[in-house]
């Protein structure tokens, strides 16, 4: 375990408390990047443990779509072309209430560069059948949503 996962659940929770206060409600992005063979593009953040569908937050002024866009250039080095679509739009009230989620699906793309700047530790693409150990929950249920063996829950 590196410093930023150990350093990450103790500065979480005032992070959190000032988001309450400065915005009330939060909003984030993840994406299915479906590749031509149907495997699935997921990171491994360097500051919190697990597979991941990559995405973010969505700041004040920024379209869900704009987040999505440098969102997966900067974390799987994948430029989005097309129009994308949003597959759910899921409550995260576990991990911080008055948080969404937005998960859209993305086909039409192009490999580009990416700028993890260290925030990304690795970057995978995956049978959505064999995903690897330590995919976590939440994105072990997106991705079988996206598969039609789940309908899309409401919440993370």
């Amino acid at each position: 375990m590196n410093w930023r996962q150990r350093f990450e659940p103790v500065v979480r929770p005032f992070m959190q408390a000032f988001w309450r206060l400065s915005r009330g409600t939060t909003l984030g992005v993840r994406g299915i990047v479906v590749r031509a063979d149907g495997h699935i593009v997921l990171v491994r953040h360097t500051y919190v443990g697990g597979w991941h569908l990559p995405g973010g937050g969505v700041e004040r002024g920024e379209s869900v779509r704009d987040a999505l866009i440098h969102e997966l250039r900067d974390e799987a080095g994948v430029a989005v072309h097309g129009v994308d679509v949003i597959q759910g739009i899921h409550a995260n009230h576990k991990r911080f209430r008055g948080d969404h989620v937005v998960v859209c699906v993305v086909r039409e793309w192009a490999a580009c560069e990416s700028d993890a700047a260290g925030e990304i530790a690795e970057t995978g693409w995956f049978d959505p059948a064999a995903l690897p150990s330590g995919t976590t929950a939440a994105t072990r249920a997106r991705i079988a949503e996206f598969l039609g063996e789940a309908g899309i829950a409401d919440t993370w």
